[in-house]
């Protein structure tokens, strides 16, 4: 049976769902803006195809289509180039993955959220993808799956590049949680969705361990043998607009959903698993 991915912003989370799903004979068609993508595409074995795209040339044969395209000021993208396109393809698509995120919920000051929570964005990269979850959400009859990523890390996207430089910061703001997605956990998570689609499922994407961002520092500090950075308060952070909006939102992300509905047992329930396994990685 045909297995084609039509990956749309074939990035950090996709590569690492492809890596799963190459080895078990799927066709995976990743897009990319630079053409000096392409050649590293092939090699990974993803057939590339260059951004903006011909939606009805694109989606011919195509079986699932997953989009990472984030929304912008005009809406999300890719709605805006291939909505008719999707709608007319999805007799024949079997599932459909948006990568959202949990800013969604705004901020809850340290509390929980689920699927569930009212969705509450108080920044206006929320409120976009808030838009953006409706758009995909009033698709007829497309099999839509929303994924709501908690911060992602992993190889290549971790502390200890930043605390070798010399520059990580331990910014301290009181009462400030995160929830965060090691990538493997990801590409899990939207695998095991694909092999058992519920269209209209909405998934938060997250480890057991929301936890203050210095914490983190702190414990890959340590795993380096190194003193962490010294602590500075937010309030006195030289910080960039879209780094300090990052702090504006505080909650802790469950993830009983993905387990009890999806079956998916984590690889990284917590960060110091994970980050343990990133610098025995880097090791080898």
């Amino acid at each position: 049976m045909s297995k084609t991915l039509l990956s749309l912003g074939h990035g950090y989370s996709a590569q690492a769902l492809a890596k799963r799903l190459l080895p078990q004979g799927w066709t995976i068609i990743g897009t990319h803006r630079d053409p000096g993508q392409a050649e590293t595409l092939r090699a990974q074995g993803v057939t590339p195809l260059q951004w903006p795209i011909n939606f009805d040339e694109a989606l011919q044969g195509v079986t699932h289509v997953l989009s990472s395209i984030r929304p912008d000021d005009a809406g999300d993208p890719v709605l805006r180039a291939g909505r008719d396109a999707l709608v007319a393809a999805a007799p024949n698509l079997k599932w459909v993955g948006y990568l959202s995120t949990t800013g969604v919920y705004g901020d809850m000051d340290g509390g929980w959220v689920d699927e569930e929570t009212p969705l509450d964005p108080g920044g206006m990269r929320g409120k976009m993808r808030v838009k953006a979850e409706a758009e995909w959400s009033a698709l007829a009859d497309v099999p839509l799956h929303i994924f709501r990523l908690a911060g992602i890390y992993g190889p290549g996207r971790g502390p200890f590049a930043k605390l070798r430089r010399g520059t990580a910061r331990r910014i301290i703001k009181k009462n400030q949680v995160f929830s965060r997605a090691h990538v493997d956990d990801i590409a899990r998570v939207l695998e095991a969705s694909i092999l058992a689609p519920k269209p209209g499922g909405i998934y938060n994407v997250c480890d057991d361990s929301p936890a203050p961002p210095q914490d983190i520092l702190a414990y890959a500090a340590e795993l380096l043998g190194m003193e962490p950075p010294p602590e500075i308060p937010f309030e006195d952070a030289d910080m960039s607009p879209m780094a300090r909006s990052f702090y504006s939102d505080s909650k802790r992300v469950r993830n009983t959903r993905i387990k009890e509905e999806l079956g998916v047992t984590l690889k990284y329930p917590n960060y110091r698993d994970a980050l343990k396994a990133m610098l025995e990685e880097e090791t080898d």
